[in-house]
């Protein structure tokens, strides 16, 4: 293979690659870690951190290679991109939707409760009047399957959708049969154990 091929293609290539990776899984750790997920989050920057230490290296040793600039550039862009997009699918952590409605506030309600999501309702004053503010704690991944439920019930409804970083109640983990509640209440408990 011709040293050109190596210098101006593979080389290149591998550190843009290299860089996408580190940075994509930079950018997963740092919204782990805002979500309080510590072993996680420090295994992968062991592995962020090696990436870009073995990236580092050829960039130093390839100074003159202006294709190596470009291509660290391209992989760093890529890798942010990228992260947000794997952490999107991931949809980890819960959130807070907050709906207000002048009306149709107890269908809301309803139809949420049916759907198995818990909800706090606080009658409040509105510009134009009455409205209803309607809470609920929820994982991220059922945002898509809550907005789905206030389009049909109330297509026009105002909603807020916030971050929540933790939550007082195993329960919120619970899933349908005994199994999935007894893996909630050990998570917690060893969640509860690392915060102290």
């Amino acid at each position: 293979m011709p040293d050109w091929v190596f210098d101006y293609l593979i080389l290149p290539l591998g550190i843009y690659f290299a860089r996408m990776t580190d940075v994509s899984i930079g950018t997963v750790r740092i919204i782990l870690i805002s979500r309080e997920r510590k072993i996680l989050a420090a295994l992968l920057g062991f592995v962020e951190v090696l990436l870009w230490l073995i990236v580092i290296t050829q960039i130093m040793r390839n100074l003159s290679n202006v294709f190596c600039y470009i291509a660290y550039a391209g992989g760093f862009a890529t890798g942010t991109f990228l992260g947000m997009v794997v952490e999107e699918k991931l949809a980890l952590g819960h959130s807070l939707i907050r709906i207000i409605v002048p009306e149709k506030g107890e269908e809301i309600v309803q139809n949420l409760a049916q759907a198995g999501y818990r909800t706090t309702t606080v009658e409040a004053q509105g510009v134009r009047g009455p409205v209803k503010v309607i809470l609920s704690l929820l994982r991220r991944k059922d945002i898509p399957v809550v907005l789905g439920i206030l389009k049909e019930t109330a297509p026009g409804a105002f909603y807020t959708i916030e971050n929540a970083r933790k939550t007082s109640d195993p329960e919120l983990w619970k899933t349908s049969g005994q199994e999935g509640e007894s893996f909630a209440r050990i998570l917690w408990r060893r969640q509860s154990r690392i915060r102290k």
